[in-house]
């Protein structure tokens, strides 16, 4: 019998935003070291009160704008009841009756075509602690508890993992471009409703949930493996199936049971009275709707007209501070397939050497652009700029008084060029030997002399002509 494959997914993305959702604390990339960012009323102290971060509804809006979702104009926040010792007051605050976005659509493409797959909410959220379990211990990281999420909750449409996987890059494409959130290091993580039934019924199957996927890669195997085990037990009644939790254990490659499937019954709902509904009128969401960053679809198309490589889209889309430094830099008038060289290329290798990452760079689209422009304009060469570049990340100098200071804007004439060659050409007599022997590589080092002699000024084709002649 052929059967087919049943999923929806509940996606949980952690928002971008400097403090938690109900208090001041710092989010998601500021603690250090467990429980260095808690107060009394993350942490569920008696008599603290919930105040609403604004951030995180207009993050939520935006998300839900990027995927073509209704607006709830009138939105409130409820109590989920349950005892987990992550959770410090037995109670997540969430949305069940009035949900910030509802029925969006996000189409996908695979090897099968085009889907579109159904949003059914999205609602915001805070985050539970962490358990860290080591040897006969357990420790409690409350870092994380009121941490601001958005959970996307679609339709059962999914049809198979490859689906499952190119939603999953898409949305994380989308927001990392809309500096909705990071993506990354648990930022989010994804719970899969799964069940198989016979090809063609319209009755679903028995569903069972793994919860708290994070890698692409295990998604996949989870999905598979746990399909294969439905179909295993309504071909051959290897098992009973039931309605569980389930855990995905990657180094088995198996999903084993956790514990029975809640309903919301279980969960004891009911609204929260310390926090008002909040209203988001005509005003507000137009400011939301005029901040919403560009799709990423036609950001990529753009860069693509601008001769930017594939590769580097790739790169640029997957980083929302980058990609705004190169829009920023692009703005104040610089090329836009120069000015992404000289930071996924130049920019990066400064930071490399130090062992940071693009994401760690700090530099100003002003002071970029200045060191771009003047490159292009021909007023310094392509070494001295780099050598502006350098001085800028490291050391935060301004690159014109740097220029300046070190004569890199000087024009070379002709004669002081010779002048320098003749020196150089006296002192590398081996070299040059080498060079009329036959040897093209002496000609590099001879070259290089010349351009430390000069400190960079200069243009090089010029020199490299000039020396060359003089060889000859």
């Amino acid at each position: 019998m052929n059967y087919e494959l049943v999923i929806g997914l509940e996606t949980h993305v952690e928002l971008d935003t400097q403090s938690k959702i109900f208090c001041s604390c710092g989010g998601h990339s500021s603690p250090k070291e467990p429980n260095d960012c808690v107060c009394p009323a993350c942490s569920g102290m008696p008599g603290m009160l919930p105040v609403m971060n604004k951030r995180v509804v207009e993050l939520a809006v935006t998300a839900g704008l990027m995927l073509n979702c209704e607006i709830s104009r009138y939105t409130t926040f409820d109590k989920k009841n349950y005892y987990y010792p992550d959770l410090p007051c037995a109670y997540q605050i969430t949305q069940l009756n009035h949900p910030i976005c509802t029925n969006g659509l996000v189409p996908v493409k695979t090897s099968q075509g085009k889907r579109d797959i159904r949003i059914k909410q999205i609602h915001m959220e805070e985050d539970a602690g962490k358990l860290v379990h080591e040897g006969k211990f357990s420790f409690v990281d409350f870092n994380r508890t009121s941490v601001p999420l958005i959970e996307i909750v679609t339709q059962p449409d999914f049809r198979s993992a490859e689906e499952v996987v190119a939603y999953l890059s898409k949305l994380k494409s989308m927001f990392r471009s809309g500096g909705i959130s990071e993506c990354e290091e648990g930022a989010m993580r994804c719970d899969i409703n799964i069940s198989v039934r016979p090809e063609g019924s319209e009755e679903y199957g028995v569903r069972t949930e793994i919860k708290n996927m994070s890698s692409l890669e295990a998604i996949e195997k989870a999905i598979r493996y746990e399909a294969q085990r439905h179909m295993d037990a309504l071909e051959f009644e290897t098992e009973e199936l039931v309605q569980e939790t389930r855990r995905f254990d990657d180094v088995s490659g198996k999903t084993f049971a956790m514990r029975n499937k809640e309903t919301e019954a279980d969960y004891r709902y009911f609204p929260d009275a310390n926090l008002m509904p909040i209203i988001i009128d005509d005003e507000w969401l137009e400011q939301i709707k005029s901040a919403k960053p560009v799709a990423v679809d036609e950001k990529a198309d753009a860069y693509r007209e601008a001769g930017i490589s594939e590769k580097e889209i790739e790169m640029l889309i997957g980083n929302f501070k980058i990609s705004k430094l190169l829009d920023d830099v692009i703005a104040l008038g610089c090329n836009a397939k120069d000015s992404a060289a000289w930071i996924l290329t130049d920019c990066a290798g400064i930071l490399r050497k130090d062992g940071l990452l693009l994401s760690d760079l700090e530099i100003t689209p002003d002071a970029l652009s200045l060191v771009i422009k003047q490159v292009a304009d021909g007023k310094i060469n392509r070494g001295a700029g780099k050598k502006v570049l350098i001085a800028v990340i490291e050391d935060k100098v301004d690159p014109m008084e740097f220029i300046k200071k070190n004569a890199l804007d000087a024009k070379v004439d002709e004669g002081a060029i010779n002048a320098v060659i003749d020196k150089v050409i006296a002192a590398n007599a081996a070299a040059v030997a080498d060079y009329k022997g036959g040897k093209e590589k002496a000609l590099q080092a001879i070259f290089g002399a010349c351009m430390k002699e000069l400190k960079g000024a200069g243009d090089p084709a010029v020199i490299r002509t000039l020396l060359i002649e003089k060889l000859k």
